[in-house]
Order: C-alpha cells, then structure tokens, then sequence
C-alpha cells in the first residue's frame, strides 16, 4: 500500500482546534479518500491517502 501525504499539521495546535481533520474533510468532499494518522516521530498530524500499489495488487493473486 502506498501512502501519500497531503499535508502536515503540528500536534500542538489550540484546545478545540482540529486543522487536519477539518483539511481532510474538504478532501473527502472532493472525492480523495483522506483520513488523519499520528507521525509520532514528529510529533505532527498527516493527512493522506492510500492507494493500492500494483505490487500490492500482485501479491493479493492479481497477476498479468
């Protein structure tokens, strides 16, 4: 699986302030499957998607 990241957010944003959930529900209205994941190396919000990379793909029996 392959994962791209649309944006980064620092953890330390205000009480009652969610920046990347709000920034990955306006992808999900435009259609892009975003979801929010902890990078607690440093020490940020993601905003990404994944995508099933051919290799993926070819490992699930899905072989040309």
């Amino acid at each position: 699986m392959d994962r791209t990241v649309l944006e980064r957010f620092p953890a330390g944003g205000p009480r009652g302030s969610w920046p990347a959930e709000e920034f990955a529900s306006a992808r999900r209205d435009e259609g892009l499957p975003a979801r929010v994941v902890m990078d607690l190396e440093s020490d940020a919000f993601l905003v990404i998607v994944e995508q099933r990379s051919p290799e993926t793909l070819r490992g699930r029996g899905h072989r040309p």
